[in-house]
């Protein structure tokens, strides 16, 4: 099994076009019929189609005529010029009447739906619907609220923009989507997850990778999987690494008690945190087996990773250490407070751009603004391209958190990852991440492996723990890292369990 592969709205017209002659669009219909009809329910349920002005209509067409064929009551409800329809939807709307069905031209609120299918919008919409559009979006997610029926959106809700998961509202509120040919980037980061619900692809029988190559990918245990072995027997602690966490500063000493805690029981040999707090405590007595030291003396020690911010502050004494990890030859992670200071101060740029080796950058949405200049409605907008931005200008790997996080490398590549959920959304979340990736470095894995290992990780650490009962409101991110421990020993000993 592989990660699944992402596609770009432009990638996915040049395959349809080579296949224009291969009746997708029936087949669509069809797929979408499948579900539709598991969804709805006993045959002669009513069913409420909405067929939009495109070709997205057009699948909603041939999805009703299949819906009627199979007994199902349906009203279909059409918005849309038909002299104008594209020559495929206008032939699935000649279908659709051929075979007896009929068309209204409003929504009707009086029946109680057993299912209502969003076709009016595809892949292609960028600007906010407007007028009719905008008034049938917002109808049908309150009766789907006031029926409790299933709202099935055909390859992307209505309204969300399947490239960025931007909601240009007011946008389909979907508890099914059933996306066609390859996953589209819009559906698992920013909007997407909150207006998608439960997403499955239909390939409509063509081998998309043979035809493609992804634009990104899902992250999955695939990515990782050569990594998770089971430790050698004769091995000592000098066999997996000195970890160090920079940070600290007077009021944030738990913030790098936090990472420090990760980064130890995610395996790392040795754990050593330098603190800025001149009065911070000489021991951990929550975890007295990190060894703890001022910052000046981390940064003398025998490091094989760094992680530079969890607590850091801004002062001109956290510059200074920063300047200096940047020079040090060892892996890097940056966040925080690093992040801060590296947007402040040009001359931190060079430094980090010239390092023998990619860094790694775990930016926030507010974090990646101030690096990349920009507001955080802009990087929010389209976070894979702020990620591969913040990649390219920094040549750093870098995990841009969030609702799908965006995980994106120095030579292009990315990946967005799907574990994790709302509980995450609390303090020291990011300081745990943090720990987890400098202590996989300190192991000796590569940086973008560690990076990738360590995102999935961590999401799929908090959705075990809400499983459990433990969330997701009042999840607290020292919770995490005990999941992370249990669950990364899970996944060593079934390693190609993917």
């Amino acid at each position: 099994m592989t990660s699944l592969p992402l596609y770009r709205h432009a990638t996915l017209r040049r395959i349809e076009a080579t296949h224009a002659a291969d009746a997708l669009m029936q087949r669509a219909g069809h797929a979408a019929a499948d579900w539709a009809a598991s969804l709805s329910g006993e045959q002669g349920r009513a069913v409420l189609v909405l067929a939009g002005p495109g070709n997205n209509g057009g699948d909603a067409f041939d999805m009703a005529r299949q819906l009627r064929e199979r007994f199902f009551n349906i009203c279909l409800a059409f918005a849309g010029d038909a002299e104008r329809l594209p020559p495929d939807a206008a032939a699935a709307r000649q279908r659709y009447l051929a075979a007896g069905g009929s068309i209204v031209d409003d929504i009707p609120e009086d029946p109680r739906w057993s299912l209502i299918v969003d076709g009016l919008f595809g892949i292609g919409l960028t600007r906010p619907p407007e007028g009719r559009y905008a008034r049938w979006i917002g109808l049908a997610n309150r009766l789907a609220e006031r029926d409790a029926c299933p709202l099935l959106a055909l390859d992307c809700p209505s309204g969300l923009d399947a490239e960025t998961g931007t909601a240009l509202a007011p946008t389909i509120r979907a508890s099914h989507t059933l996306t066609f040919i390859a996953a589209k980037p819009g559906l698992y980061t920013a909007d997407g997850p909150d207006h998608c619900g439960q997403i499955r692809i239909a390939d409509l029988a063509l081998d998309v990778r043979a035809e493609a190559e992804p634009d990104g990918h899902i992250v999955s245990r695939h990515d990782f999987a050569e990594r998770l072995k089971p430790r050698r027997r004769n091995s000592h602690k000098g066999s997996f690494g000195n970890a160090g966490i920079l940070g600290g500063a007077k009021s944030m000493v738990g913030a790098a008690f936090l990472a420090g805690r990760a980064a130890l029981k995610l395996g790392a040999g040795r754990t050593y945190i330098g603190l800025l707090d001149g009065d911070a405590p000489a021991v951990d007595l929550q975890q007295p087996e990190l060894m703890l030291r001022r910052a000046d003396t981390l940064l003398q020690t025998d490091l094989q990773a760094l992680a530079c911010g969890p607590g850091l502050g801004r002062s001109s004494e956290a510059l200074r250490l920063l300047e200096q990890s940047l020079k040090a030859p060892v892996h890097l992670v940056l966040d925080a407070d690093a992040l801060n200071l590296l947007a402040e101060d040009g001359r931190l740029e060079g430094n980090l751009y010239n390092r023998v080796g990619p860094a790694i950058l775990t930016p926030h949405p507010a974090e990646a603004a101030r690096l990349l200049g920009c507001s955080v409605r802009d990087v929010q907008n389209d976070r894979i391209k702020a990620a591969c931005e913040l990649a390219d200008r920094y040549r750093s790997h870098i995990a841009l958190k969030g609702c799908g996080t965006v995980v994106a490398l120095t030579d292009g590549r990315w990946w967005i990852n799907t574990s994790g959920n709302p509980g995450m959304a609390t303090a020291g979340m990011g300081d745990v991440l943090c720990g987890l990736i400098v202590a996989l470095l300190a192991q000796n894995w590569p940086a973008e492996t560690a990076l990738l290992a360590a995102v999935h990780l961590h999401g799929a650490a908090a959705d075990r723990l809400v499983a459990q009962g433990y969330g997701p409101v009042g999840l607290t991110a020292g919770e995490v890292i005990d999941s992370a421990r249990h669950l990364f020993n899970t996944w060593v000993g079934t390693p190609a369990a993917l």
